[in-house]
């Protein structure tokens, strides 16, 4: 399956499914390792291949507020387009790293499969879905057309344009904030201005969205940051739900488990704006 945002920039291929915009050179990959320009076409050697699915509750997502209690098909592929340190999934996040086969599941193939569960969700997830943004337009209209929803557990680093075409097919999201400092996003590869634009046009569009917000020490246990992350959720809308989740040591990232005391203040604090507040992995 080739990719489908790009454009050829002077014999280089310039990506244009996220914020980085990688000019990928003849024989390279982008920045998320799972993009590259190879004997003439760009493309991804891991779109509608996956390493991990599973059948999951919708709280593990965690979307505590969307189809409460139900089951949802939960497919993992390969790559991602952020280098957080304390990455929980580091092992499929860097598909240099990733020696377990690939499944292929062509999307006619998928509905058939979720069928056979009973299932009435997707879930693109475990890595960053926005690798998989041309199987889930391929995908997404055929679930739909038997009664199945399609969601993305993401880190919200969608090009404005890939979004774009995505959400008339997304019903529901789980955005990563991963911190709200701008240089902290900039170390781990992210972007704040991109997470907070693309949380902004999910809302607007109708997709329902929910947030996560992991405490690591010293990345994003800052409370002044806290309290401008809650203000800026609160302006959106004081109805997103937002998880506030316990690290523990991964990685490269060898901090202390979060304090739960610190938690438990952050979400007080968050409860004098936003309705729906919850407390995760602890």
């Amino acid at each position: 399956m080739n990719a489908r945002w790009y454009a050829m920039e002077g014999g280089a291929a310039k990506c244009r499914l996220c914020f980085h915009g990688c000019l990928v050179p003849e024989g390279g990959t982008g920045y998320c390792g799972a993009r590259g320009w190879n004997g003439g076409f760009f493309a991804s050697p891991y779109l509608g291949r996956f390493s991990s699915c599973a059948v999951d509750p919708i709280e593990k997502k965690p979307l505590y507020h969307w189809r409460a209690g139900s089951s949802i098909f939960s497919l993992g592929s390969l790559g991602c387009n952020m280098r957080c340190p304390f990455c929980q999934n580091h092992a499929i996040a860097q598909p240099a790293n990733m020696k377990t086969p690939l499944t292929e599941i062509p999307p006619e193939e998928l509905v058939r499969h979720v069928q056979s569960f009973g299932l009435p969700a997707v879930a693109y997830t475990y890595n960053e879905p926005a690798l998989q943004a041309e199987y889930i337009l391929e995908a997404a209209p055929l679930l739909k057309n038997d009664g199945i929803a399609s969601v993305i557990v993401t880190n919200g680093m969608f090009s404005r344009e890939a979004l774009n075409d995505l959400l008339p097919w997304i019903d529901a999201a789980n955005v990563d904030v991963k911190t709200f400092d701008s240089g902290k996003y900039a170390d781990m590869g992210g972007s704040l201005d991109t997470v907070r634009e693309n949380v902004e046009s999910m809302t607007r569009a109708g997709v329902h969205v929910e947030l996560t917000n992991l405490i690591v020490p010293g990345i994003s246990d800052s409370p002044e940051d806290f309290e401008r992350m809650t203000d800026w959720i609160a302006s959106i809308s004081p109805d997103i739900p937002l998880h506030i989740s316990r690290y523990f040591p991964a990685h490269r990232c060898p901090a202390p488990p979060t304090d739960i005391g610190l938690m438990r203040g952050f979400q007080a604090s968050a409860r004098r704006k936003l309705k729906s507040v919850h407390l995760g992995n602890v």
